[in-house]
């Protein structure tokens, strides 16, 4: 659940004549008592998760400088796959320039092969999926300078 939710509802749960408000989202829930105790317990749990999660956006941040580029995301998911065959040679490989339009990888979804084409021209940078590894939707193949 969002910290600002759970600050939100310390803030609402102040404000009423309530004495407890639990919410349930998903498989997340919190509870809130009005208990000093409890309300202190809370916010010293908020904070700490606060700093933790500013602790997170920072590392994410600094991840996200190696991975400039044009990215090439699956459109579905199912089983990535490098080569047309097992006996041929991989579409691309890193190090190699190419040009939109050109298939840089199959998809197979329900034993239907999908070529996945460059939307852009460039070298490939990065191949991160390994062949015959299952990819989810969106979830970046090729990153393209």
């Amino acid at each position: 659940m969002d910290i600002r939710k759970i600050k939100k509802l310390i803030e609402m749960l102040q404000d009423s004549d309530l004495t407890e408000i639990e919410v349930t989202e998903g498989e997340e829930a919190v509870r809130i008592s009005r208990n000093s105790g409890n309300i202190q317990s809370v916010r010293e749990t908020l904070s700490q998760a606060t700093e933790h999660s500013e602790q997170i956006s920072v590392s994410k941040n600094d991840n996200k400088s190696e991975d400039i580029g044009k990215k090439i995301t699956s459109p579905i998911v199912g089983t990535f796959y490098r080569k047309p065959g097992p006996d041929k040679d991989p579409y691309i490989r890193e190090g190699d320039r190419i040009e939109a339009g050109q298939v840089v990888c199959i998809v197979e979804a329900m034993k239907m092969m999908n070529e996945i084409k460059s939307e852009f021209s460039g070298v490939v940078k990065k191949i991160h999926v390994n062949d015959e590894e299952p990819v989810e939707f969106s979830q970046l193949l090729v990153t393209i300078d």
